[in-house]
């Protein structure tokens, strides 16, 4: 049997003002609060549930996204004018990465999590 993440808990501040921001930016579909968590399915076998949390270190969230989804995603990041940049570290130089032949890019949430987006798994 293949092991597949099924979900993970995203602390956030406000889990459904942070369920809200995700599923818009990367072109989901949020329906609101189910139970003591903000769910946001990302794909058939990935679930995000955003929980409120006071405190938290901030986490990192890597996507392997098509070229079409990458486009799409990265146009909503540019359109929100959120800082943006090539490698951990650098997350304002306005730049992508092209590691493994790919794109890639990272930026972070409202709520400080790094989000990747790399078109080529790494």
């Amino acid at each position: 049997m293949a092991i597949v993440l099924n979900h993970t808990i995203v602390p956030a501040r406000d889990k459904e003002a942070a369920a809200r921001w995700f599923a818009e930016i990367f072109g989901l579909h949020y329906d609101g609060a189910k139970g003591h968590f903000a769910p946001v399915k990302v794909n058939d076998a990935l679930t995000l549930l955003f929980d409120a949390h006071a405190a938290f270190e901030p986490g990192h969230y890597a996507f392997h996204v098509s070229d079409a989804d990458f486009d799409a995603i990265f146009g909503r990041v540019k359109e929100k004018a959120l800082a943006f940049g090539s490698a951990p570290g650098r997350f304002d130089d306005g730049r992508l990465n092209d590691w493994g032949g790919g794109r890639g890019v990272y930026f972070k949430s409202p709520d400080g999590h790094v989000l990747e987006l790399m078109t080529v798994p790494q």
